[in-house]
């Protein structure tokens, strides 16, 4: 038992020796905020014990210098006067409150070699982040706005136009009309897409098909910037076509394939007596008989009869940009769906038969699926194979 606790004891004291390093290391590369972490959880344990002292005195060395940077940084961005600036003025700022914050419940922190507080020169820093936070908001409200006086802004602009204003949003809710400024930069960042289904298989292919094939809002494919609509909205106007070009429709002739199987199987028939050599009964040690099973051979003919049928449609998936008339990319897309139904008849023994077949003959023949099934069945694995090339195709302009 000595032995463990010695161990348990010489384990605390090499990685609390780790700790220590590992502070100090931080300090002296000037990652000053990870040695302020470090400090914090240590003293959040026990910040009165001796042991934890090197913490304290750490602590004070990393805030005070992390401090003067953050502040020597501040002011020279201020001396720039540049109003890009702002942003980083701010988060810095609430850097330099958010360490005070964090320090401030361990407050106060005694210094056991002087008997005296640890001494943080603390600052409030509130009417700094309040005057930043407003000459921010009125930048980039500002900048926003002038964005929508210039038609030839483009999609992207407005898509950081938009994000601009969600940060502003962020920092400074409600402020102005920038709610109503974010919905306009992000309906003129969007991309609009209007998507068809082009027949050019000589075909009539049913009309729910297309529906299905153009129902939009079962593939789940609009995102922040892009949206697809299958109605042709005349208000707006679309920088995309999504056409689905279906060239090919192939269906097979019904079929039916017999074939003739044979089944057989040995099954109890019975008992009979057992005898010896000399063609005596034997007999058990109570002198009963000794019964054995007899066995016969049981045979079942059966006619197995397979329903086929299949249909695939082929075609290609063009996207093409409407503001320079030019193909972009496409895609071949096919998809094939097959018909099969199977059942049987016998003749002779049933019990021959194993449970597949069993299954088999109590199943009779169905009709087969018309042509408009086949290939609207067909469509639906061609809407999936539809869905997965425009979710790894976005559209970019």
């Amino acid at each position: 038992m000595k032995k463990i606790t010695l161990l348990f004891l010489i384990t605390l004291t090499i990685v609390s020796c780790s700790s220590v390093k590992s502070t100090q290391k931080a300090i002296n590369s000037g990652n000053y905020d990870k040695a302020i972490s470090l400090s914090i959880e240590n003293l959040k344990k026990n910040k009165t014990k001796e042991k934890n002292q090197p913490y304290v005195e750490m602590l004070v060395k990393a805030f005070k210098k992390v401090k003067e940077r953050d502040e020597a940084r501040i002011a020279f961005l201020k001396k720039e006067n540049r109003p890009e600036n702002l942003e980083s003025i701010l988060n810095l700022y609430q850097q330099l409150n958010n360490r005070q914050e964090r320090i401030k419940p361990l407050l106060p922190l005694k210094v056991l070699a002087t008997g005296r507080n640890a001494e943080f020169k603390m600052r409030n820093y509130d009417d700094e982040l309040i005057a930043t936070k407003a000459e921010l908001s009125e930048y980039l409200y500002n900048n926003a706005a002038s964005a929508f006086n210039d038609a030839s802004q483009d999609k992207y602009r407005y898509r950081a136009v938009f994000e601009e204003l969600q940060y502003l949003d962020r920092i400074n809710p409600n402020y102005k009309d920038t709610k109503n400024l974010m919905d306009e930069a992000h309906d003129r960042g969007t991309d609009f897409v209007y998507v068809l289904v082009k027949n050019e298989t000589r075909q009539v292919i049913p009309r729910r098909l297309e529906e299905d094939l153009l129902a939009m809002d079962t593939y789940g494919l609009n995102d922040l910037w892009t949206v697809y609509h299958a109605q042709k909205n005349r208000q707006i106007k679309y920088d995309y076509n999504l056409e689905l070009n279906l060239r090919r429709i192939d269906i097979s002739p019904e079929q039916i394939h017999e074939k003739e199987i044979i089944k057989e199987k040995q099954i109890k028939d019975g008992y009979k007596y057992l005898y010896d050599e000399k063609g005596n009964i034997v007999k058990d040690s109570l002198g009963n008989k000794i019964k054995v099973d007899k066995f016969k051979k049981i045979r079942c003919r059966v006619y197995k009869f397979t329903q086929n049928k299949s249909s695939s449609i082929t075609g290609v998936v063009k996207y093409i940009d409407n503001y320079s008339r030019q193909l972009l990319k496409k895609f071949p897309i096919q998809s094939e769906f097959i018909f099969e139904h199977a059942y049987a008849n016998y003749d002779g023994d049933r019990r021959a038969l194993d449970d597949s077949f069993t299954n088999l003959i109590q199943l009779k023949e169905v009709y087969f699926p018309s042509n408009e099934q086949m290939i609207y069945d067909t469509g639906t694995d061609l809407k999936e194979k539809l869905k997965y090339i425009i979710t790894r195709n976005k559209f970019n302009r």
